[in-house]
């Protein structure tokens, strides 16, 4: 007998993938409040996915396993803000006027560089590059409060309710989600039974990859960027580098805010001396470096399989649907997508399994007429 060979998918089937991925992305992008702690609550789930498995094995059961891991995290959340409240000391002055140092140290920064430039490229001298850019930022800075700050302010605000979420989806992620998977494996005809399990399996372990491959990867980045900015001599490097690799979940975007944070303080530690910042700069590109060519296909590379040109298509369609939140979400929701996609192709396309189909139906209709009277 004469088996068919499985084929790659075609085109009609990674057309729905990218047009299923944008309509999911428009989805999200109005309905934010719950997508963000949706998103928080998956990654949590799957970093306390692994101790609950062992509490399972050894005997517990789902419910109570839940509740002793999520109390762990909450006991473990609070010693750890904790520890670090007593070990970092209070700061001396406000966080506007913290904030307003920084930005005087990195203008000062931009400043001291447009005039080397221009030392150096007498052509940007006569246009007057430094006068033209500093009137720019001058004109920027003058407006930012009234304009930006206050409204990032009030909307961070905004978001702080709706993240209480995050804990509560994640506790009933780690009870009942075994419970979600067989009621949507019941409403599969039994003839697509088994590769619907498989479907199911595929997801799960995709997005399982993806999520601790990011957790990896963020603490490889934090760990090898904070030596390098206390290297240097950088304050604060443990919290630089923590924040600059979860700015880094937002492809390209996250990247250069990061930098430009580090770029800030290195500059206002060491005003007199610009070497400092250069050598920060330096640092940055040489994690990012390591990170696109070694951390990352240690970590993500190993979750996603997808071709290069896609996967920055869809992080530039992402963006423009869904702004900054399409740039954090494209990538595992194209992920997810493409194997459900991929799965159904198979599904369909496979003559043997609608065969099976058809005749299971007609068996269940002569079955479900056998004593009728003609």
């Amino acid at each position: 007998m004469m088996r068919t060979q499985p084929q790659g998918s075609g085109p009609v089937v990674w057309s729905g993938i990218i047009g299923a991925t944008c309509a999911l992305l428009l989805l999200l992008q109005q309905m934010l409040w719950l997508a963000v702690p949706f998103l928080l609550a998956i990654i949590l789930y799957y970093l306390m996915l692994p101790p609950m498995q062992r509490l399972l094995r050894a005997g517990m059961g789902q419910g109570a396993a839940a509740l002793v891991v999520g109390a762990g995290f909450v006991v473990a959340t609070v010693l750890a803000v904790l520890v670090l409240s007593n070990w970092v000391s209070a700061p001396s002055e406000s966080w506007q006027d913290m904030l307003g140092r920084y930005l005087a140290g990195g203008l000062l920064f931009v400043r001291e560089l447009l005039r080397s430039l221009e030392d150096k490229f007498p052509v940007l001298h006569e246009v007057h590059l430094s006068k033209v850019v500093n009137s720019q930022f001058a004109a920027y800075s003058r407006n930012f409060v009234q304009s930006h700050l206050t409204g990032i302010v009030v909307s961070v605000a905004g978001w702080l309710p709706s993240l209480l979420l995050a804990p509560f989806l994640t506790f009933f992620f780690l009870r009942d989600g075994h419970l979600f998977k067989k009621f949507l494996a019941r409403a599969v005809p039994n003839a697509f039974f088994e590769r619907t399990l498989c479907l199911l399996h595929e997801v799960d372990q995709t997005a399982h990859r993806y999520f601790q491959g990011l957790l990896k990867l963020t603490v490889l980045d934090t760990a090898v960027l904070a030596f390098g900015l206390w290297s240097i001599g950088v304050s604060s490097p443990l919290v630089l580098a923590l924040i600059a690799a979860m700015l880094a979940w937002v492809p390209f975007v996250g990247s250069i805010v990061g930098c430009c944070m580090v770029v800030m303080v290195a500059s206002t530690d060491a005003p007199g001396d610009p070497l400092v910042a250069y050598s920060a700069i330096g640092v940055f590109v040489a994690v990012r470096l390591l990170d696109d060519f070694v951390f990352m296909p240690l970590t993500l590379g190993r979750s996603l399989h997808m071709h290069p040109l896609i996967t920055v298509l869809m992080i530039f369609i992402g963006g423009s649907l869904a702004g900054v939140a399409g740039l954090m979400l494209v990538l595992p929701l194209l992920g997810v997508v493409m194997v459900v996609g991929e799965t159904l192709g198979r599904l369909i396309t496979n003559p043997r399994l609608r065969a099976r189909h058809r005749n299971a139906r007609a068996l269940r209709e002569k079955q479900a007429s056998a004593d009728l009277v003609i």
